[in-house]
């Protein structure tokens, strides 16, 4: 079964250091398999406190997610994501449409 992390966050205040966890994220993404899934524009955010963003994340499995947050490599990534903006990450495991 798939894993997906679903990543609701605020706006983006520090560029930077969103480049940063970009450049560190494409690596890891791609040795974990995972991809961005497309939100559809349609999608809204009804019970989102602070949140302006939303972005759902594909993994071949569910392992496979979890393995990736727990990743030394990934935890030296979250930290330019934590500057980056304020953002909850839930693990979900499942099947899409």
């Amino acid at each position: 079964m798939k894993g997906y992390w679903l990543i609701l966050g605020t706006e983006i205040t520090d560029q930077a250091a969103q480049a940063e966890y970009g450049a560190l994220w494409a690596p890891i993404a791609k040795r974990y398999g995972a991809r961005l899934v497309s939100v559809s524009e349609a999608a809204r955010l009804l019970e989102a406190r602070d949140a302006s963003r939303m972005l759902l994340v594909e993994f071949p499995s569910h392992e496979a997610a979890r393995a990736c947050y727990e990743d030394p490599a990934y935890e030296a990534a979250r930290v330019f994501a934590a500057k980056a903006a304020k953002r909850s990450l839930v693990l979900l495991r499942g099947e899409l449409g």
